[in-house]
C-alpha cells in the first residue's frame, strides 16, 4: 500500500499532460517522505497522451468507453494510495496546496475535499475568464463542493460513497462531493475547500467557445439536470474543436 494516488482522467491530452505531470512531479518531490504513484486513465485516445505518460513514469490505465466518471473509477479500482486524489489532465497543482490536502487526510482532520480554482488565462474575458470563475469559488467554499479540477479523498470513504457516478457524464464532481459530506458529517470529519493556493486549470473552453454556447451550457444544467445523462446532451463537455 503506498501513502497515495493521483488519478488522471484524459482523453486526447497531449498538448497539456506534460504540464500537468510536470506540476505533480514537483508536488511529489515536496511530499518526499511520502510513497506515492501517478496513473493516467487512457480514456480511448487517438494522440499520443499515453506515451506522454509512460515516458513522463506515470501508470497507464486504458478505459476504452468515453465518461470523466467512468475514467475516474478506473483509475480508482487499480490505484494502491492510502489517499486518492484527482486530477484534471488540463490542470496544474501548486506544491503548497498538494501538501496540505495530504497533510488534513494524514492527520485525519477531513476525510476528503479539494480546491478553489484559477484560469491560467482570461483571453481578455473579464466575465467569463474571471468573475465566473470568481463565482464559482464562493460557491464551491460556501456550500463545500469539489471542483473536478482537483479532489482528494482517503480510499475508505471512496469506496463507501460508491465511487464517480457512472450514469453522469458531466457535473460528477457535485454529486460525488454531496456523497461525501454525508460520509464526513457521519464521522464528524470535514470536506475541505482549500482556498490559500488555487489550483490552475486550461481556460481552452474560452476559446472553442462563444459567450452563448457558455451560458446555454450552464442553463442546461440548471434547467435541464437529467440531461447530465446523456453523453449526447453534454457535448459543451465532449466534443472539441477540429
Amino acid at each position: 500500500m503506498l501513502d497515495y494516488s493521483i488519478i488522471i482522467p484524459a482523453y486526447n491530452e497531449a498538448l497539456y499532460l506534460s504540464n500537468t505531470l510536470d506540476s505533480l512531479g514537483l508536488c511529489s518531490s515536496a511530499l518526499s517522505k511520502a510513497r506515492g504513484e501517478v496513473i493516467v486513465v487512457d480514456n480511448n485516445s487517438t494522440d499520443s497522451t499515453s506515451e506522454i505518460a509512460k515516458k513522463s513514469g506515470a501508470r497507464v490505465v486504458f478505459q476504452p468507453k468515453r465518461g470523466i466518471s467512468l475514467a475516474r473509477n478506473a483509475g480508482a479500482r487499480e490505484a494502491r494510495g492510502k489517499v486518492f486524489f484527482f486530477v484534471d489532465a488540463d490542470t496544474q497543482v501548486p506544491a503548497k496546496a498538494f501538501i496540505q490536502a495530504y497533510d488534513l487526510m494524514k492527520c485525519k482532520k477531513a476525510l476528503g475535499g479539494g480546491s478553489i480554482i484559477k484560469f491560467d488565462q482570461s483571453h481578455g474575458r473579464i466575465f467569463f475568464g474571471v468573475l465566473i470563475p470568481h463565482f464559482w469559488n464562493s460557491l464551491s467554499y460556501a456550500f463545500k463542493l469539489a471542483a473536478g479540477s482537483f479532489i482528494f479523498c482517503d480510499r475508505k470513504s471512496f469506496l463507501e460513497s460508491g465511487g464517480f457516478a457512472e450514469d453522469l457524464y458531466a457535473g460528477e464532481e457535485i454529486f460525488f462531493s454531496r456523497k461525501m459530506k454525508r460520509i464526513c458529517r457521519k464521522n464528524k470529519k470535514r470536506f475541505q475547500i482549500l482556498t490559500e493556493f488555487p489550483v490552475i486549470t486550461s481556460s481552452r473552453k474560452l476559446l472553442w467557445y462563444n459567450n452563448f454556447q457558455i451560458l446555454a451550457a450552464v442553463f442546461q444544467i440548471i434547467v435541464f439536470p437529467f440531461s447530465l445523462k446523456s453523453r449526447r446532451q453534454c457535448k459543451f463537455w465532449y466534443k472539441r474543436p477540429d
